[in-house]
């Protein structure tokens, strides 16, 4: 089994119906191992009834794509524990998606199996100042035209990995 390291973090995004405390995931996006990701869409439960057009002009998930296509809470609760059980993975927008994932999991009364931490427990100051600039690099370089879940979590972590070090950015270029 292949596990997350810090020369080599797993990372989570989560989309989201809106940006305010109502709001809900609707998708959630994973980077692991090189060349192994997952996404899925999450179908709304009834309760969820919020929703951001402005939001839905970011993502560009409707609603309707939600209860056609989106998985029960309870199966995507499941995938991911199944994926990370025991894992930290991070998140760059850890204030926003560590309570979309908890209010996922809490409505599928499913336990968390996995830690999520902030992406910057890991990043060093170096990482930081060239985080932005490298991030537009790998944007640019990956081609991933749709703000989609998993397409974020593999840019975060690939710019991290060429943020390492001079030394390793040569190699995590080659991992792209």
């Amino acid at each position: 089994m292949i596990i997350a390291t810090r020369q080599h973090p797993w990372i989570i995004d989560l989309e989201a119906s809106g940006f305010g405390p109502h709001s809900y995931p609707i998708e959630i996006g994973l980077a692991m191992a090189p060349g192994e990701r997952y996404c899925s869409l999450i179908k709304p439960v009834e309760e969820w009834t919020h929703w951001s057009d402005e939001a839905q002009g970011y993502h560009q998930i409707s609603r309707h794509t939600l209860f056609q296509h989106g998985k029960s809470i309870e199966e995507v609760a499941d995938d991911v524990n199944r994926l990370l059980k025991d894992q930290t993975v991070y998140s760059d927008g850890w204030v926003v998606d560590q309570p979309w994932l908890i209010r996922l999991f809490h409505q599928a009364r499913k336990p968390i199996l996995f830690r999520i931490s902030p992406l910057e427990m890991i990043l060093s100051e170096v990482q930081m100042e060239i985080w932005h600039q490298t991030k537009d690099l790998v944007s640019q370089e990956l081609g991933l035209n749709r703000h989609r879940a998993s397409n974020d979590a593999l840019i975060i972590q690939q710019t991290y990995l060429r943020t390492l070090s001079p030394a390793q950015s040569d190699r995590s270029t080659q991992a792209i």
